[in-house]
C-alpha cells in the first residue's frame, strides 16, 4: 500500500464522517425549527454545534486530499469508495486494533478509576493481539494489502434530486415526530400517510408485474432502467393479395393460417400459425371452410426519396430486409419499398398490449381448453379441500374439548407430537399408499387427506371450543339435542371466526401447492394452475411479457379473496397468535 492509497483512504472516511455529521446536523436543526424537542434549546444548539462544526472540517479536509478516483465528461460530483485486498491475518490486525480504540475510548469515559484500569487491561491484550496479527504477517513473504479505489459519478441533476429527496424525508420525519407526539387530526394525518407510503412500497412488486404483463418485448429492458408507461405498435389490418390469411376448424378449435398446397381433390393444405400452441400442424379442409382474415401490420416511419414517410410492414424477407407499403404521404400511397431493419422506425402509442393475454392462453396445450382445465382441477382441489378441512378439523378439536372418553389427553399429545414430523419423513409412505390405490396421476392425493384433521388446525380450533360458556351446551342438552346437533347448531356458529381463519389458510395452501402435483400428476389435464404455471416458465422463460400476464391470471381469484376477505385476514393475524378474541 503506498502513499497515495493511504491519503485516498484517509481522505474517502473523513468524507464519509463528514457527510454523516452533516446530516445529523440538518436533523437537529429540523427538529429545532419544526418539531418538538425533547430537551432544551441549549442542549440542542450544542448538540448542533458539535455536529456541524467537526461536518464542515471533516468535509474539507476530506476534499482537499487528493481524492484520484477517477473523472467521467459530464460528472459533477463523486462519491468516493475504497476496498482493501489483503490477507486474513491483516483483518484479523485490523479488528485488534479497532478493538484497542474502543476500549481506550471507554477507559476515557470511565466512572471510576476502577472501570478505567479494567478497560485499559482490555486494550492491552486486544494490543498484544494486534502485534501478534502484525508479526504474522511479516512472515508471509507473499502477502500484500491492496487498495481498490473508486466512487459512484453523480451528474447535477442526480445530486440535486438527492438533496431535496433527503431535506424532504428528514422533515417528513420531525413532522411525523412532531404529530406522533399531539392528538387530533394531524396524527390521523401523519399515520395513514405512512400507511400509504409503506403500501405504495411494498406494492411495488405487484405493480411491476402488472405492468410488465401488459408491455412488449422491446419495453422489457431499457438503458434508462424500468419502463413504468407501457407503448404499443400501431398495426394496420392488411390482406395479403399473394398469400392470404385463412381461418377454419381444427379438431373443434378455431385455428389461422395459410395454404401450403393444393390437393387433387380442391382441398387445401393449412399450415396453422395460430393458436401457438399447434403452430406448424398441418391439416386438409376445403377452401369453400374457410374465409379470409387480415393480418396485423405494423406502422413504421422511414424516409423515401428524401421525404418522411409512413407505412406498414406488408412483408418480412428472408434476408431481414422490410417491404413497407406507403400510407403517408397522400401523394405516395400505396407504393411498396424494400428497407433495411435499421432504416424504420416503429410507430407507437401510450397504452397496454392486451394481446399478451390471450397470447399467452394459446401457448397453453389444446387438450386444456386454453387453461380451463387447470382451472378446473385448482378449484375442486380447493373446494374440496377447504370442506374436508374444516369439517374433519372442527369435529375431532369438537371431541377432544367437549366430550370425556378414557386416554382423551393422551390421544390429544400424540396428535400435537405429529406437528413436529417433517413432511419428507411421511412424504413416501404417502405415495406408496396412493399408489397402492391406484391414485397416482388423479386429484385424489391432493384434497383426500384434508378429511383426515391437521394437528395444528384442531390444536386451534379446541382452544377456541374450550372458551365458549358451558352454559350454552347444557341448555341445548336440556332442550333434548345430541352431541352432533350441539355440535353443529350452538358450537359452530360461536367460532366463525376461527372457521374463516382456517379456511383462508388452507385455501391459500391448496391454491398454491407444487410439490404435491409434482409428486403425484402425470399428465396435463390433471394439473391444477400452480403445476401449470411452473411448466410455463419453463417454456417461455424468454418472454417475460406473456409470463407475467399467465402469472396475473394465475393469482388474480387469489387477489379477489383477499379484498373479499380482508377483515378474515386482519383476524387471523390476531389469532394465530393466541392471544384471545
Amino acid at each position: 500500500m503506498t502513499f497515495s492509497d493511504l491519503v485516498f483512504i484517509v481522505g474517502t472516511l473523513l468524507s464519509w464522517v463528514g457527510w454523516y455529521l452533516a446530516f445529523r446536523a440538518v436533523v437537529i436543526a429540523t427538529d429545532m425549527f419544526i418539531g418538538r424537542p425533547s430537551v432544551g434549546s441549549k442542549t440542542m444548539q450544542q448538540r448542533l454545534l458539535w455536529s456541524a462544526c467537526p461536518a464542515g472540517l471533516a468535509l474539507a479536509i476530506g476534499g482537499v486530499l487528493p481524492m484520484k478516483a477517477g473523472s467521467s465528461p459530464g460528472v459533477a460530483w463523486r462519491f468516493p469508495l475504497f476496498w482493501t485486498v489483503m490477507p486474513y491475518t491483516a483483518w484479523l490486525g485490523l479488528a485488534c486494533a479497532a478493538m484497542v480504540i474502543v476500549r481506550a475510548v471507554q477507559a476515557w469515559l470511565g466512572l471510576n478509576g476502577m472501570e478505567r484500569a479494567a478497560r485499559l487491561k482490555a486494550a492491552g491484550f486486544w494490543a498484544l493481539g494486534a502485534a501478534l496479527c502484525i508479526v504474522l504477517y511479516g512472515q508471509d513473504p507473499g502477502s500484500k494489502i491492496t487498495v481498490l479505489k473508486g466512487g459512484i459519478s453523480m451528474s447535477p441533476t442526480t445530486v440535486v434530486s438527492i438533496v431535496l429527496l433527503a431535506a424532504g424525508a428528514i422533515v417528513a420525519m420531525t413532522l411525523a415526530g412532531r404529530a406522533t407526539a399531539s392528538r387530533g387530526l394531524a396524527k390521523s394525518v401523519v399515520t395513514q400517510a405512512m400507511l400509504v407510503a409503506g403500501s405504495l412500497v411494498f406494492g411495488l412488486p405487484f405493480a411491476f408485474l402488472l405492468v410488465t404483463s401488459f408491455k412488449e418485448d422491446r419495453d422489457m429492458s431499457s438503458p434508462n432502467g424500468i419502463v413504468w408507461v407501457p407503448r404499443v405498435q400501431d398495426t394496420k389490418p392488411y390482406f395479403d393479395p399473394l398469400n392470404p390469411t385463412y381461418q377454419g376448424t381444427y379438431k373443434g378449435t378455431t385455428v389461422q393460417g395459410v395454404v401450403i398446397a393444393h390437393q387433387p381433390n380442391g382441398d387445401v393444405r393449412i399450415d396453422i400459425a395460430k393458436p401457438l400452441a399447434i403452430r406448424g400442424v398441418t391439416f386438409d379442409t376445403p377452401l369453400s371452410a374457410l374465409k379470409v382474415v387480415p393480418t396485423d401490420a405494423p406502422v413504421v416511419t422511414a424516409s423515401l426519396k428524401g421525404m418522411p414517410i409512413e407505412g406498414m410492414v406488408v412483408k418480412d424477407l428472408d434476408d431481414g430486409r422490410k417491404q413497407i407499403q406507403v400510407l403517408k404521404p397522400p401523394a405516395l400511397k400505396g407504393q411498396t419499398a424494400l428497407f433495411l431493419p435499421g432504416d424504420v422506425q416503429p410507430v407507437r402509442h401510450i397504452g397496454l398490449k392486451l394481446d399478451n393475454y390471450p397470447e399467452a392462453l394459446s401457448y397453453l396445450p389444446p387438450e386444456t381448453d386454453q387453461g380451463l382445465v387447470y382451472l378446473k382441477n385448482t378449484l375442486i382441489i380447493v373446494v374440496l379441500s377447504v370442506i374436508g378441512t374444516i369439517l374433519s378439523s372442527s369435529v375431532v378439536a369438537y371431541a377432544f374439548s367437549r366430550m370425556k372418553f378414557p386416554g382423551r389427553d393422551a390421544l390429544f399429545m400424540i396428535l400435537l407430537s405429529t406437528m413436529m414430523l417433517p413432511g419428507a419423513v411421511t412424504l413416501m409412505p404417502q405415495f406408496l399408499i396412493f399408489r397402492q390405490l391406484g391414485w397416482i396421476d388423479t386429484l385424489y392425493p391432493l384434497w383426500v387427506p384434508a378429511f383426515f384433521a391437521s394437528a395444528f388446525n384442531v390444536f386451534l380450533l379446541r382452544q377456541f371450543f374450550m372458551q365458549v360458556p358451558m352454559e350454552l351446551e347444557d341448555a341445548a342438552k336440556i332442550d333434548g339435542c345430541s352431541y352432533l346437533k350441539t355440535y353443529w347448531n350452538i358450537m359452530m356458529p360461536q367460532i366463525q371466526p376461527a372457521l374463516a381463519v382456517i379456511a383462508i389458510w388452507t385455501f391459500l395452501g391448496a391454491w398454491n401447492n407444487f410439490m404435491g402435483p409434482l409428486i403425484y400428476i402425470n399428465s396435463p389435464e390433471n394439473m391444477p394452475l400452480s403445476y401449470a404455471l411452473q411448466l410455463f416458465q419453463g417454456d417461455r422463460s424468454g418472454e417475460p411479457g406473456l409470463l407475467m400476464a399467465f402469472a396475473t391470471l394465475c393469482m388474480l381469484p387469489v387477489l379477489l379473496l383477499f379484498f373479499f376477505a380482508q377483515k378474515y385476514f386482519i383476524e387471523g393475524v390476531t389469532l394465530s397468535g393466541f392471544g384471545g378474541r
